[in-house]
């Protein structure tokens, strides 16, 4: 199975309030909370590998059921050190993906491929607006940096979470819960930004309604339609 395992049914680009968000249906947002990977900064495991393995071996590493890589990314994303999910999946999976997933982490900044469009005029637009804006992530602590340095929509955030720097995860409620304190916000005027359905059921468990991400175009329509006073699509 290639991707992340677990992943619920969801609608894309579309606000879904459930659970303990459902009390904050129509509120007027007053943040927005981004992940960072395919929702701000393009994040493509499969373009580390192309120059040293064929599609066949890059398409059997991105399948978890074949390597486990996403369950070892899970545990990174958690706290694990790069070196101790190294040996996990070698114990489990066997050398040949131990070694894949090494040379992966070694060549990390390869998969940070740009800027998603329009993301860095939002972000901006919603500074504007006197919208807070946040980032909530799950990254590996050491190699975090290597977004800081590539991808300087980063730094445009007013404060961000990273889930290696304090072993929590999403789409565990206490990482949003913790994201909240931090910011100094409150879960009634939030909006989260993810493009994994998992991580939308996580913020909804923690009172923040969420976008399941795919479009740029759909999500600025939608903060306006909701309210946000940003400029239009003409």
């Amino acid at each position: 199975m290639k991707g992340w395992p677990g992943e619920p049914d969801m609608d894309y680009d579309v606000l879904v309030a459930d659970g303990e968000a459902a009390v904050n249906a129509g509120k007027p947002i007053t943040d927005v909370i981004f992940d960072f990977g395919n929702v701000l900064i393009y994040w493509d495991p499969a373009a580390v590998l192309v120059p040293r393995y064929s599609k066949t071996t890059i398409d059997e590493f991105l399948d978890n059921d074949i390597s486990g890589f996403y369950d070892v990314n899970d545990l990174m994303d958690a706290g694990m050190a790069p070196e101790e999910a190294i040996a996990i999946m070698r114990r489990d999976k066997g050398d040949k993906w131990a070694d894949i997933l090494a040379y992966y982490i070694d060549n990390f900044r390869d998969s940070l491929t740009g800027v998603v469009p329009g993301a860095r005029v939002l972000v901006n637009d919603l500074k504007a607006a006197g919208i807070g804006v946040w980032g909530l992530s799950n990254w590996e602590a050491s190699l975090f940096h290597v977004a800081e340095e590539q991808c300087d929509i980063i730094q445009q955030l007013d404060g961000k979470l990273v889930s290696g720097f304090v072993k929590l995860r999403k789409p565990h409620k206490e990482i949003y819960e913790a994201a909240l304190h931090r910011f100094g916000i409150k879960a009634d005027g939030a909006l989260f930004i993810d493009d994994k359905a998992m991580n939308i059921v996580g913020s909804n468990a923690a009172g923040i309604r969420g976008v399941r991400f795919q479009d740029p175009v759909k999500l600025r329509e939608l903060l306006i339609a909701n309210g946000v006073d940003i400029p239009t699509v003409q």
